[in-house]
């Protein structure tokens, strides 16, 4: 019998059976697709010799994880490839607003009316990220934060909804580049605690970039399987598991799936019928003649880039998305450049582009042609220097990935009091009603982000159930 058997190769299921292999268990991973990766991966989606991340690309949570910081994964490929600047925000007057890793910079960027507000904003937090971020991606409300004042402060700053911090801004400029930051949870900009999710990337970017990973995302997976079989761990794959009779026996079963999936396959019955699916995107991905024509300077630097006008328009298109049932008619995008700072991603001179808008769950539109206007405001000329694009929308997104009901990329809306407590509202969230059955998915805390944190929070609860088990 094996100690552990992990449902799903994404990164939070590997991260899991590395977590409990490190401990002296056996452990297998079952994997459905032909690929490990889940949300990591990377294909050739357009022409050859161009490598695309399907779904993710930059990694500010990554590079700053505190489960992959515990491992050697460098041993196994992974490097972290940083582009000038982190982020940009390019405005219709030709100017940008920047998230630099630089403090100083990032505040000059937003003119002299909230230079100084912002840096009031994050210096109580520069300098103690990795204590912070162990606190708040840690098991919620069981595990005693090791900077309680520091938490403290970052909660008085962050639970109110993101409106109320910008506030603390006079211009635009400020509110509409924090607004995107917000808006990378794909839910309004006015629900509780979206003022964390904007402190939090801010941060990231101040503590350790926005970085790529070199040769794409299909990396950062390979480097946690690679390590797994070494500690002894196996992984199949094209192995689909529709009931837990598939399975061979084992002490526990992790699942790196949604709820829903978990529900269906353990016989769980209505457990998380009340667990709601949010918004979804239309995802582009591009092979380009050349970079991105930005009219500012300071995108063309940049490894990931916002695109939206103002915070309104922002605002305006995550209402749309996430409660109007409409696609976005000036979408937001976040886009990301990882040839900038990875030029084995393409060809020599040529370009690999990212980029998606929000949409409503399970929409079946095509939003190319407003994607590629809204890129236009902002770098005249993008059309003419593609080469070909790959496109997917909601039913082409959850058929790639099961984990993304109606294309739901963060696997369960991050709005509301799901946000924190998810997949229910329980102080265990990575346990189920069947004894030795656990979620390990984005679906639990901390929720989105390849970063391993639910894989290593779930499996710190398998293992402390197995050691009292004895």
């Amino acid at each position: 019998m094996l100690d552990a058997v992990v449902v799903g190769a994404g990164p939070n299921g590997l991260t899991a059976a590395v977590e409990l292999a490190r401990r002296g268990m056996s452990v297998a991973v079952f994997e459905a697709g032909r690929t490990i990766g889940g949300g990591a991966r990377t294909e050739e989606l357009t022409l050859p010799g161009f490598r695309h991340d399907p779904c993710s690309a930059a990694h500010p949570l990554g590079v700053g994880s505190p489960a992959f910081n515990a491992m050697p994964l460098d041993r196994y490929g992974l490097r972290w490839l940083h582009a000038e600047l982190p982020m940009a925000h390019p405005f219709l007057d030709g100017t940008a607003a920047v998230l630099a890793r630089s403090v100083p910079e990032t505040a000059a960027s937003f003119g002299p009316r909230d230079a100084g507000a912002y840096r009031r904003l994050v210096e109580p937090f520069v300098g103690k990220w990795d204590t912070l971020v162990k606190d708040f991606m840690s098991l919620p409300l069981t595990a005693l934060p090791r900077d309680p004042v520091t938490l403290a402060r970052f909660g008085l700053a962050g639970l109110p909804p993101s409106t109320w911090l910008a506030r603390r801004f006079r211009d635009d400029r400020a509110r509409t580049l924090f607004a995107g930051l917000v808006a990378h949870i794909i839910a309004p900009l006015g629900g509780f605690a979206t003022g964390a999710v904007g402190l939090v990337f801010a941060l990231a970017a101040h503590a350790g970039g926005w970085p790529v990973a070199r040769g794409g995302s299909q990396s950062i997976s390979d480097a946690l399987g690679a390590y797994l079989k070494d500690l002894g761990g196996a992984v199949h794959t094209d192995y689909e598991v529709k009931r837990l009779d598939d399975l061979p026996p084992a002490r526990a079963y992790v699942f790196d799936t949604s709820p829903t999936a978990l529900a269906r396959i353990a016989g769980l019955g209505r457990a998380y019928e009340n667990y709601r699916y949010g918004a979804s995107v239309f995802k582009i991905d591009y092979a380009l003649d050349g970079p991105v024509p930005w009219t500012a300077e300071a995108p063309r630097r940049a490894g990931t880039v916002q695109i939206g006008a103002s915070s309104r328009e922002i605002g305006a298109a995550l209402r749309a998305a996430s409660r109007e049932g409409r696609a976005p008619d000036a979408p937001f995008l976040i886009t990301v450049q990882p040839s900038l700072a990875d030029p084995s991603r393409a060809p020599v001179g040529k370009h690999v582009f990212w980029a998606y808008g929000h949409v409503p769950n399970g929409w079946d539109g095509d939003l190319t042609d407003a994607v590629e206007r809204q890129l236009e405001r902002f770098a005249p000329g993008f059309r003419d220097r593609v080469l070909a694009r790959a496109t997917a929308g909601p039913p082409e997104l959850a058929a790639r990935n099961p984990n993304y009901v109606g294309g739901d990329i963060a696997c369960g809306a991050a709005s509301g009091l799901q946000l924190l407590l998810r997949p229910t509202k329980s102080l265990f969230p990575y346990t189920t009603k069947r004894p030795a059955v656990y979620l390990c998915s984005s679906a639990t805390p901390p929720g989105p982000g390849v970063h391993g944190m639910s894989g290593h929070n779930a499996a710190k609860a398998v293992w402390r159930d197995l050691r009292r088990a004895g």
